[in-house]
């Protein structure tokens, strides 16, 4: 009797067991979500603009979440970003607007409207407070696109082969630049080509082109243009760089919204690395720097490239209504900083 009460006792320790066991749910592990992000930088540039954020997200994400960084052209070329994104060819892009090819209304906006900006942290100011962000998220979700955050990058200078001291010193010079920035500056003269981004030293050096208009001194001398050109002019055709980060609707409504949040913030932390990166490489550079010479066209002369700046900004506004708004915003922020006076504007 003994004997059986333990083996019974043992049959029902069992059943119990077994019977937990069969009870208990399925688990199955989550898979690791992988974004592809592609960004209109070059990889020298690249180390600074966008790497480190990127870095520091995976890092927090674990095993949730992690984002391939991937430079210009790596996937498709810098003009196809749009179209790839919105495929969900590439999941998340970090570009101007205008680089992209875009077929937004606000695309003309994206990289260096002429004379849009004065100041880097003009730009955030824009899309925080004067609502360039809410007419920006509207323009791309019409078209399958999520706007996620515009920032600012560095000022628009010219570097070139040859010195530039007045405006008929551009004439006919050939310049890597912005799609709207060189329709712009063709009143002047000036020939834009569009080359893929690794491939302007190269054109440089072979007198392909005769400079470039596409960023300030702290990028000549990071991606390795300043080795090849011998002159920096100090006038800009723009205060920042207009760029934002984006990503496919379909990649992002998927994600939960913890994650969403740390993408918020590993965009604001690429934006506050470029903007002391930026800020201090360009006084450092121009003060410290011994590959390029300082060139600059005379204040009464420069006066005419902004009065065309202006009158380039009716002719755009002109286009649609979406154009007009944008336009609107940009004349009253301007003049508002204009009344402000230092240090927001300096005559």
């Amino acid at each position: 009797m003994t004997n059986r009460r333990k083996f019974l006792t043992g049959v029902g320790a069992a059943g119990a067991v077994g019977a937990s066991t069969l009870a208990a749910p399925a688990v199955h592990a989550k898979s690791k979500i992988r974004w592809r992000l592609q960004t209109y930088a070059g990889s020298a540039l690249g180390e600074h603009v966008i790497k480190p954020a990127v870095e520091a997200f995976n890092k927090i994400a674990g095993d949730e979440m992690e984002i391939q960084l991937f430079y210009a052209d790596q996937l498709v070329p810098t003009g196809e970003l749009f179209r790839a994104m919105q495929k969900g060819t590439i999941d998340m892009v970090q570009s101007d607007d205008d680089s992209m090819a875009s077929p937004t209304e606000v695309t003309v906006f994206g990289g260096y409207f002429p004379f849009a900006s004065r100041y880097s942290l003009d730009v955030p100011v824009l899309f925080n407070q004067y609502g360039l962000g809410e007419i920006w998220e509207e323009e791309y979700s019409k078209v399958g696109v999520k706007w996620l955050s515009a920032g600012a990058w560095d000022p628009c200078h010219f570097a070139t082969k040859d010195p530039i001291h007045s405006l008929a010193d551009l004439k006919g010079k050939r310049v890597f630049t912005f799609p709207t920035a060189g329709r712009f500056l063709s009143q002047f003269g000036v020939v834009p080509v569009t080359l893929p981004w690794e491939d302007i030293e190269v054109a440089v050096q072979t007198g392909e082109l005769d400079g470039v208009a596409w960023s300030g001194i702290t990028e000549d001398y990071t991606v390795g243009w300043a080795d090849v050109t011998n002159y920096f002019l100090t006038n800009n055709i723009s205060g920042a760089w207009a760029g934002s980060f984006f990503a496919n609707m379909d990649r992002y409504n998927e994600l939960p919204d913890h994650l969403k949040q740390l993408l918020t913030f590993m965009m604001d932390s690429s934006h506050y690395y470029r903007q002391w990166w930026y800020w201090g490489g360009e006084a450092t550079l121009r003060t410290q720097g011994t590959k390029m010479k300082l060139t600059t066209i005379p204040d009464e002369e420069w006066a005419t490239v902004e009065t065309a700046a202006h009158k380039f900004w009716d002719e755009i506004a002109a286009e649609s209504e979406t154009k007009a708004r944008v336009v609107k915003i940009l004349k009253e922020y301007n003049a508002t900083m204009d009344k402000a006076g230092r240090p927001y504007r300096y005559g």
